[in-house]
């Protein structure tokens, strides 16, 4: 018995190894760190491309490539689904932007079913086959105002937390989670209603602000990563065109669906949407170039040759020039010139449809369309401006400064113009004109200000873009305060919303004319010590490489192998 012990043990023991040592090398695949398995350039010993180990039978949902900076890659079958459908087949950074796009159109069409549903929902109000209906909710406009305006708490909140978020974390992935939770969060939102509880209702609403917020940061994340310096303004134009878009599609269908169907419809179809659109996200989108299995190695090269070494450390609240931001006048240019174009956004989004029935005696199912049409052009115009300002740029006919100062102030100085002409007019026609060329001047805009973080502080792009939208989120938290306040005792209150529009706007001219800089600011600058502390991380990074495999080869050779 005392003989059998020790043999049992010594059995168990190699058995042991044995299947610790079959284990290792999956394990080992699974951290990345089978060196093997990554294509790596002569010269600086850098991965330049992807290895696919998956099993050739396809049987398999994942499949594994070894990229980069030690990262698991997964390429499903959704993605295979996609890659084999003509039409998708384009360039991957435009796939991105695309989807982008798609995401930001669902999320803003998600803040226009509130602004539709309250007319109808608050209201006693005749339906389009002429029969009466009673309100269903005796809250009060002022009430209605606090539940509408709880979503910018949570908005703001997120705004700066999600730029640190957003470089520490795949910022992709944050983004897919902001429009799929806030998705199934408007899903819930008529419960909340029909539960009668402002407080449910409001903190709904505060949730979905929380997980919006990290959208626009993380978006900023991912073209650190994606966009080369050329096309920074065409691809992000072409991404946030998409929350112009989501309101012209917004507005119409909030309403449509409201006038003929229930006021809890959009709620339901956006909810549903949104969390479809969450799937085909995380399916086919990934955090860098190297981390993408089905991206071609010319766009692959051209894209990290473009952008060049983006730092694998993430910044950290010590590692932040917090004093250099916070005392940087571009910086402060671009805030300013954030909650200008927030506040007219939000009013417009919040209020339109309310301005049209009150001032102009417009039927909320006939303005629907009408409601659109500024957000439609200043769609066209986005994208526009973006071709047209790296057009400038790319060819060396005006500096980033230059195209920067000149489509932003443009831009806000035309829609300045026309909101004074909004202010003063009664007519139907001059009103929904002057509407339109203000948000479509607008347009201009977005490729002045809201490109800028990515030149003048590419690193923190995405932390400066939290900061400034977190400053543009206070815009939609007072917006509709203010708005009930001045149209409390009367449709003559929105000359005075207009006016004061118009006057925030001139501010904004002003401020980005001065201030703005589209050249890349000394605080984001790689320091020497960056530099060598990249290196230092890069030869630790080969000499763990170099151990693991050899301690794998001395774990085959104990084996025979």
């Amino acid at each position: 018995m005392t003989q059998n012990i020790p043999r049992s043990f010594n059995d168990a023991w190699e058995t042991g190894k044995a299947n610790l040592s079959d284990f290792k090398q999956p394990i080992s695949r699974f951290l990345n760190k089978d060196k093997g398995s990554q294509l790596r350039d002569d010269e600086d010993g850098y991965p330049s491309g992807t290895r696919n180990t998956a099993p050739e039978d396809g049987t398999n949902l994942y499949s594994y490539d070894h990229t980069v900076d030690g990262m698991q890659v997964h390429a499903n079958k959704v993605l295979q689904l996609v890659e084999n459908v003509q039409c998708c087949n384009c360039r991957k950074r435009w796939q991105l932007a695309i989807l982008a796009n798609i995401g930001f159109m669902i999320v803003f069409g998600i803040r226009c079913n509130f602004g539709a549903a309250k007319n109808h929902m608050f209201k006693n109000y005749t339906d389009p086959w002429g029969r009466k209906h009673m309100h269903e909710f005796n809250w009060t406009r002022a009430e209605l105002s606090v539940m509408e305006s709880s979503f910018f708490y949570g908005y703001l909140v997120t705004q700066i937390p999600a730029g640190f978020l957003a470089a520490k974390y795949p910022p992709n992935k944050l983004f897919g989670i902001a429009i799929g939770v806030a998705s199934f969060l408007n899903i819930l939102l008529p419960h909340g209603f029909n539960s009668k509880s402002d407080e449910l209702v409001a903190v709904i609403q505060i949730l979905q602000g929380l997980v919006q917020g990290v959208a626009f940061p993380s978006m900023h994340g991912v073209w650190r990563y994606w966009a080369p310096p050329l096309e920074r303004s065409k691809l992000a134009t072409t991404a946030f065109t998409g929350s112009y878009a989501g309101a012209v599609l917004g507005l119409p269908v909030s309403a449509w669906l409201v006038s003929y169907v229930s006021w809890s419809a959009p709620f339901y179809l956006y909810g549903v949407a949104g969390t479809i659109w969450a799937v085909f996200w995380f399916a086919l989108t990934f955090e860098k170039p190297a981390f993408h299995p089905t991206i071609s190695q010319e766009e692959k090269k051209y894209i990290e040759d473009a952008i060049g070494h983006v730092s694998a450390s993430h910044p950290t609240l010590r590692s932040i020039p917090w004093k250099a931001i916070l005392t940087s006048k571009p910086v402060w240019a671009i805030i300013v010139a954030n909650f200008a174009r927030s506040w007219t956004f939000y009013l417009l989004l919040q209020n339109q449809l309310t301005y049209m029935k009150e001032r102009l005696d417009m039927n909320i199912s006939d303005s629907g369309v009408l409601a659109a049409l500024p957000h439609a052009v200043m769609g066209l115009v986005v994208l526009l401006g973006g071709q047209l300002a790296d057009y400038l740029r790319s060819h060396k006919i005006l500096s980033t400064t230059a195209v920067r100062k000149l489509f932003n102030c443009g831009g806000f100085g035309g829609e300045a113009l026309f909101m004074l002409v909004v202010a003063y007019t009664n007519k139907e026609s001059t009103a929904v004109l002057a509407l339109v060329l203000a948000v479509g001047c607008s347009g201009f805009a977005i490729s002045g200000f809201n490109v800028n973080h990515l030149d003048i502080a590419p690193r923190y792009a995405a932390i400066l873009m939290g900061f400034s939208n977190g400053i543009g989120t206070l815009a939609g938290l007072t917006c509709p305060i203010v708005t009930e306040k001045f149209t409390a005792n009367g449709a003559h209150g929105w000359e005075k919303v207009f006016l004061l529009a118009s006057l925030i706007h001139f501010t904004g001219v002003t401020f980005y004319a001065v201030y703005a800089s589209g050249e890349l600011q000394h605080m984001a600058s790689p320091s020497l010590a960056t530099v060598r502390s990249l290196r230092i991380d890069r030869a630790r990074s080969v000499a763990a490489a170099s151990v693991a495999d050899d301690g794998d080869a001395m774990c085959y050779n104990r084996r025979g192998l």
